[in-house]
C-alpha cells in the first residue's frame, strides 16, 4: 500500500476528525455496491479502508509517523549495521557496549540464532477493515441486521444494537484482511452512520419531538396521537396548555446498551393556526379581549 495520508488526501498533520471525514468522503463514492463489477474502484476502496483503520489508530499512526511500521502495518526491520562502531587496537571492529556480538550477527543472518527462530513464531496480523454502513434513524433506536459483503467474497449479516449512534464501530473478528506468512486474519469494523429524522432528534438516551396543535386543542386539552420510535402513541394534552409546553412520554426513549432502562421521549407542543384565516375564529378574537395585566411580552427586555 502507498503513503496513507495521499491515498486519503490529507496531509500528514490532519486531525482525526479531518481524516474521518475524508475517508467517509471517499467511502461513499468508492464503495463496491455502488461501483459493481469496478475491480479497480474495488482495489482503490480497499487501499482507502487499510489508509482509515492505519491513520484512525492514534498508537499505529504514531508508529507510523516515526518508521516503526510501515504503510500495511508490519513491523519495519532494523537494520544491525546501523549501530556505532569503531576500530579496535587490534585492527578489527568493536561495535561497543551498546552494540551486538559479531557471532551473534552471523547466526543470525544464517537462522540459527535463538532471536531468529522466537522472530518467526509470530507472523504479522493481517490489516484491518472498515465497511460504512448508513441506515435511518427508527432503525438505529430499534436495532435491525444488515447484510456485509466482504472482499472475500462472503457476506455476513451484522446485527445492529438498540440505540446504535452515528460513528458507533462493530467489530467482527477475525474478518479482515489475511495475516502475511500464516499470520492471524485482521478484524473487519463496521461503521454506523444514522441518517437524520425529519422531526425526532436525539439527545443522550432521550428523543425529542416538537409537536403541531390547534388552539382548541391547547385551550380545551385533546387526547392526542402522537409518533414514536416505537410507533403511534396517544397522549394528553392537559387543558390550558400553551405552545411551547413539554409533555414527558416515559420509557419511550432509547434502550441503553446492552439493555436495562430506557429513556424518556419528551413533546413540546406547538401551537400551530390553520394555513386559511377562519371567520369565525376571527370573529370570536375580535370581541375578546385579554385581561389587562396580560402581556405576553413583559419578560423581554430590550435594554
Amino acid at each position: 500500500m502507498s503513503d496513507p495520508y495521499e491515498i486519503l488526501g490529507v496531509a500528514r498533520t490532519a486531525s482525526q476528525d479531518e481524516i474521518k471525514k475524508a475517508y467517509r468522503t471517499l467511502a461513499k463514492k468508492l464503495h463496491p455496491d455502488v461501483n459493481p463489477g469496478d475491480q479497480a474502484v474495488e482495489q482503490r476502496f480497499k487501499d482507502v479502508s487499510a489508509a482509515y483503520d492505519l491513520l484512525s489508530d492514534k498508537e499505529r499512526r504514531r508508529q507510523f509517523d516515526a518508521g516503526e511500521i510501515g504503510a500495511d502495518g508490519s513491523p519495519r526491520q532494523q537494520n544491525p549495521f546501523r549501530h556505532q562502531y569503531r576500530k579496535d587496537s587490534a585492527g578489527g571492529f568493536d561495535f561497543g557496549a551498546g552494540g551486538i556480538d559479531i557471532d551473534d550477527l552471523f547466526s543470525d543472518l544464517f537462522g540459527r540464532g535463538r532471536r531468529t527462530q522466537a522472530s518467526h513464531q509470530a507472523s504479522p496480523k493481517g490489516q484491518d477493515l472498515t465497511f460504512t454502513v448508513t441506515i435511518p434513524f427508527l432503525e438505529a433506536m430499534r436495532g435491525g441486521s444488515r447484510r456485509v459483503s466482504l472482499f472475500s467474497g462472503k457476506t455476513l449479516d451484522v446485527n445492529l444494537p438498540p440505540g446504535a449512534e452515528d460513528g458507533q464501530r462493530l467489530r467482527l473478528k477475525g474478518q479482515g484482511m489475511p495475516g502475511p506468512a500464516g499470520g492471524a486474519a485482521g478484524d473487519a469494523f463496521v461503521e454506523i452512520q444514522v441518517e437524520p429524522h425529519p422531526y425526532m432528534r436525539r439527545e443522550g438516551l432521550d428523543v425529542h419531538l416538537d409537536l403541531p396543535v390547534t388552539l382548541h386543542e391547547v385551550i380545551l386539552g385533546a387526547k392526542v396521537k402522537v409518533p414514536t420510535i416505537d410507533g403511534m402513541v396517544s397522549a394528553t394534552i392537559p387543558p390550558g396548555s400553551n405552545s411551547g409546553t413539554v409533555l414527558r412520554l416515559k420509557g419511550r426513549g432509547v434502550m441503553m446498551p446492552k439493555g436495562g432502562r430506557r429513556g424518556d421521549q419528551y413533546v413540546k407542543l406547538q401551537v400551530t393556526l390553520p394555513d386559511k384565516a377562519d371567520d369565525k375564529l376571527a370573529e370570536f378574537l375580535g370581541s375578546w379581549k385579554p385581561p389587562a395585566d396580560y402581556n405576553p411580552r413583559k419578560k423581554l427586555k430590550l435594554d
